[in-house]
């Protein structure tokens, strides 16, 4: 747990260092058969969340030797999802956030804010 809380700091100091807005953590490890953590954001078109995707792709691999298993919706943009087995990371832009609302559809989840990751 300590190492995915670590990675987990890891993505979210690249989404904050490419402006993604509305970082939400996730905890689905009791209701989740496939995943224990969401980590949801939104940037403001396709090219930002390109960014915030290679960003995610270049620190987790430089620093943590870790790559994704899957990664789907990077040429569009509108909803990326970057799997790394114990997370899945969801990037998406504003419209499309709202629409599939994940925090609601998985709202049994426990939230954890960036902050207690340091913990």
């Amino acid at each position: 747990m300590k190492q995915t809380k670590t990675l987990l700091k890891k993505v979210c100091e690249a989404i904050e260092s490419k402006q993604g807005d509305e970082v939400t953590i996730l905890d689905v490890s009791q209701i989740s058969s496939f995943t224990d953590f969401f980590v949801i954001c939104h940037g403001h078109n396709s090219r930002q969340n390109q960014a915030i995707c290679d960003e995610i792709l270049e620190r987790l691999k430089k620093e943590q030797h870790r790559s994704p298993t899957h990664v789907e919706g990077y040429q569009h943009a509108d909803w990326i999802l970057m799997d790394y087995l114990d997370f899945v990371v969801h990037i998406f832009s504003p419209r499309t956030r709202q629409s599939y609302s994940l925090e609601k559809l998985w709202g049994d989840g426990v939230k954890v804010k960036p902050k207690a990751l340091t913990a």
